[in-house]
Protein backbone atom coordinates (compact mmCIF):
# COMPACT_ATOMS: atom_id res chain seq x y z
CA UNK A 1 0.00 0.00 0.00
CA UNK A 2 1.60 3.25 -1.48
CA UNK A 3 1.37 6.14 1.18
CA UNK A 4 0.90 9.85 1.08
CA UNK A 5 4.87 10.14 2.63
CA UNK A 6 6.58 7.42 0.34
CA UNK A 7 7.00 10.10 -2.71
CA UNK A 8 9.06 12.06 -0.33
CA UNK A 9 11.10 9.15 1.30
CA UNK A 10 11.87 8.34 -2.03
CA UNK A 11 13.10 11.73 -2.64
CA UNK A 12 15.06 11.51 -0.05
CA UNK A 13 16.57 8.43 -0.52
CA UNK A 14 17.22 9.66 -4.18
CA UNK A 15 19.15 12.86 -2.65
CA UNK A 16 21.05 10.31 -0.82
CA UNK A 17 21.81 8.39 -4.04
CA UNK A 18 22.90 11.41 -5.45
CA UNK A 19 25.05 12.35 -2.63
CA UNK A 20 26.62 8.86 -2.48
CA UNK A 21 27.60 8.97 -6.28
CA UNK A 22 29.64 12.39 -5.55
CA UNK A 23 31.08 10.52 -2.89
CA UNK A 24 32.17 7.66 -5.30
CA UNK A 25 33.26 10.37 -7.61
CA UNK A 26 35.30 12.77 -5.66
CA UNK A 27 37.29 9.47 -4.40
CA UNK A 28 38.38 8.60 -8.28
CA UNK A 29 39.09 11.82 -8.04
CA UNK A 30 41.47 12.07 -5.49
CA UNK A 31 39.62 15.11 -3.63
CA UNK A 32 40.19 16.37 -0.34
CA UNK A 33 39.19 14.57 2.86
CA UNK A 34 36.78 17.37 3.96
CA UNK A 35 35.01 17.69 0.88
CA UNK A 36 34.42 14.12 0.93
CA UNK A 37 33.58 13.81 4.58
CA UNK A 38 31.13 16.80 3.94
CA UNK A 39 29.42 14.35 0.93
CA UNK A 40 29.50 11.48 3.30
CA UNK A 41 27.13 13.28 6.04
CA UNK A 42 24.95 14.36 3.13
CA UNK A 43 24.03 10.80 2.56
CA UNK A 44 24.14 9.89 6.34
CA UNK A 45 21.56 12.82 7.05
CA UNK A 46 19.34 12.02 3.98
CA UNK A 47 19.36 8.30 5.06
CA UNK A 48 18.62 8.90 8.66
CA UNK A 49 15.62 11.44 7.25
CA UNK A 50 14.30 8.46 5.12
CA UNK A 51 14.27 6.55 7.85
CA UNK A 52 12.22 8.66 9.84
CA UNK A 53 9.80 9.35 7.85
CA UNK A 54 9.21 5.69 6.88
CA UNK A 55 8.73 4.99 10.88
CA UNK A 56 6.70 8.02 11.70
CA UNK A 57 4.59 6.81 8.72
CA UNK A 58 4.42 3.16 10.06
CA UNK A 59 3.31 4.52 13.64
CA UNK A 60 0.78 6.82 12.21
CA UNK A 61 -0.78 4.56 9.96
CA UNK A 62 -0.25 0.97 10.73
CA UNK A 63 -0.35 1.14 14.67
CA UNK A 64 -2.69 3.95 15.01
CA UNK A 65 -5.72 2.79 12.17
CA UNK A 66 -5.81 -0.69 14.05
CA UNK A 67 -4.30 -2.52 11.38
CA UNK A 68 -2.99 -4.78 14.47
CA UNK A 69 -4.80 -7.24 16.59
CA UNK A 70 -4.60 -5.36 19.94
CA UNK A 71 -2.76 -2.90 21.92
CA UNK A 72 -0.31 -5.51 23.05
CA UNK A 73 0.86 -6.22 19.56
CA UNK A 74 0.65 -2.81 18.81
CA UNK A 75 3.34 -2.27 21.31
CA UNK A 76 4.98 -4.96 20.73
CA UNK A 77 5.46 -3.45 17.17
CA UNK A 78 6.17 -0.49 18.30
CA UNK A 79 9.06 -1.44 20.38
CA UNK A 80 10.43 -3.17 17.56
CA UNK A 81 10.66 -0.07 14.81
CA UNK A 82 11.57 2.19 17.32
CA UNK A 83 14.85 0.23 17.93
CA UNK A 84 15.65 1.83 14.13
CA UNK A 85 15.08 4.95 15.41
Amino acid sequence: MKRNSHPDIINRLRRAEGHLKSVLKMLEDDKGCLEIAQQLHAVEAAMANAKKELIHDHIEHCLDDGHTEDSKSAMRELKQISKYL
